[in-house]
């Protein structure tokens, strides 16, 4: 019988270059993409906050929230939301005074998030988006300007078009 021996070959040992599928020497390393995301649409913050939502009697405020959830979604997919589930809470939990609260501040960290992955210096505060929703709804305005920001990050982008992400 023969005595097999374990080689010791650094190609063969797991975790290896060679094993983690490594370029032969002399060829180009592969470029990293970057990742894309589809552009959101740009909005008027006084008719979403106020216009709009007293012709609905309400009604828009709830279809926006959806919207900008789906919107924010679709430009950083690395990013997990759910908008149904926001405006549930919205809906269902609005009594509760604290779930919409904590809805509007992880909507300002979604809205920051989508800053920074545009290259923008991050302007939007989630303490701002949520405290100033006891001061006349103000909290929309606000947030739909800071959306409009990452709107205007790519001018020449129609809605729903793909865009390249800074970061």
């Amino acid at each position: 019988m023969d005595d097999i021996q374990p080689t010791t070959d650094a190609g063969q040992a797991y975790g290896s270059a060679a094993h983690a599928g490594a370029l032969a020497p002399g060829a180009a390393a592969p470029i990293a993409s970057r990742p894309t995301g589809l552009a959101m649409k740009r909005r008027g913050p006084v008719a979403v906050w106020l216009g709009l939502p007293l012709i609905t009697l309400g009604i828009y405020q709830l279809v926006w929230y959806y919207k900008i959830h789906k919107e924010l979604q679709e430009f950083d997919r690395r990013r997990v939301l759910s908008p149904a589930g926001s405006v549930l809470v919205m809906i269902f939990l609005s009594w509760t005074l604290i779930a919409p609260l904590i809805s509007y501040h992880n909507t300002g960290k979604a809205i920051a998030n989508a800053q920074r992955a545009a290259g923008l210096p991050v302007t939007c505060s989630p303490a701002a988006s949520t405290w100033l929703a006891f001061v006349f709804g103000l909290n929309i305005w606000y947030m739909q300007r800071q959306l409009n920001l990452v709107a205007d990050a790519y001018p020449s982008a129609t809605p729903g078009t793909e865009v390249l992400l800074a970061a």
